[in-house]
């Protein structure tokens, strides 16, 4: 199977995210969700000291590989090589996608984009996947997001790639089938299952949506 099949085969990505996670550690966030169906986690964590990210990360891989689930590091892309991480995921601020591939080889690598130009160029770097958003409002998960794009954008690129999208941005279960029903192949969620009382039983949900 190549890394297209493999991202088409996805619908709930969980990034973690330490502030919203309730107390909760990234095993404890992963473990949860993996629990509740979820296709592929991203590892996020903007504050964490590289040693004890790559720590984290360590971690992190030895749950998902038990379980089957892919693991893709966002950004820190060293980091997800040295671990062994099933991929990488960058944005428009961090690595260049042409750059990261180059480093990464046969991992899968997804690549932010929020208009059709950068969803071309990310796709002729390389990219295996587009996260393609803020789809709504996402400024509670991430206070420099940018404007939300809409279901409109959404639509707009996903029409123009061939690439399987992945959505995020203020997605949850009222409004995943919209998101759905606009192009996307995946979901990618933050507060909708981090923040949740229940993990488990969030991701249950969306995965029925």
């Amino acid at each position: 199977m190549n890394r297209r099949q493999v991202v088409c085969g996805w619908r709930v990505c969980v990034v973690t995210d330490a502030r919203l996670a309730r107390g909760h550690s990234h095993a404890e966030v992963v473990r949860a969700a993996i629990a509740g169906g979820a296709d592929v986690i991203q590892f996020r964590d903007k504050d964490l000291s590289d040693d004890v990210f790559h720590a984290a990360a360590l971690e992190l891989c030895v749950i998902c590989r038990a379980h089957n689930v892919p693991l893709v590091i966002n950004d820190r892309v060293d980091i997800a090589v040295a671990v062994g991480a099933d991929g990488v995921h960058v944005g428009q601020g961090d690595l260049p996608a042409m750059q990261a591939r180059a480093r990464i080889g046969d991992r899968i690598l997804g690549v932010s984009a929020s208009t059709v130009a950068e969803a071309h160029a990310a796709c002729a770097a390389g990219a295996d996947y587009l996260g393609v958003g803020p789809v709504f409002d996402a400024q509670g998960t991430k206070p420099d997001a940018r404007p939300p794009i809409g279901l409109a954008g959404l639509s707009e690129i996903c029409a123009a790639v061939d690439v399987p999208v992945m959505a995020i941005g203020g997605i949850q279960a009222a409004n995943c089938r919209q998101v759905f029903a606009a192009g996307a192949k995946c979901i990618a969620v933050v507060s909708a299952v981090v923040a949740a009382p229940d993990i488990t039983c969030a991701v249950r949900v969306l995965k029925a949506g």
